[in-house]
């Protein structure tokens, strides 16, 4: 495959996640959503990453690390969204976290933070087509 086709793939499972995450926020699986969110906006990277930099990605899930790796130029703010989106990977998926984010992750949370990945999402798509 290409690094466009590699990209596209990338990109069209992205989108994949981000319906889902708003699928489940309207389900009330807020938890998830933010999850899956996390997802759309790492495979957003992952596309520009391959597109600007190298085929090979790098092992890494952290938004804010793999942005850098691919040499974005990013704002103070987009760099906090990233390092606090990238929560949403970790505190789903193990057990000693998992507790307190059902407890902070209300309808109200998931909102603010979805309203954040929309924006990045907006953003990398834009970045990809440069």
């Amino acid at each position: 495959m290409t690094k466009e086709e590699v990209a596209l793939f990338w990109i069209n499972s992205s989108e994949d996640n981000y319906n889902s995450m708003i699928n489940m926020f309207n389900a009330g699986e807020y938890v998830w959503s933010l999850f899956i969110g996390h997802l759309a906006i790492e495979k957003l990277l992952k596309a520009y990453y391959i597109k600007n930099v190298e085929l090979k990605l790098p092992q890494i899930h952290g938004l804010y690390k793999l942005a850098i790796k691919s040499n974005l130029s990013l704002t103070e703010e987009q760099k906090d969204s990233l390092q606090y989106i990238t929560l949403f990977n970790i505190e789903t998926r193990y057990e000693d976290y998992k507790k307190d984010f059902y407890k902070k992750c209300t309808k109200d949370f998931a909102l603010i933070n979805i309203e954040k990945i929309k924006g990045l999402r907006e953003w990398s798509k834009q970045k990809i087509k440069n």
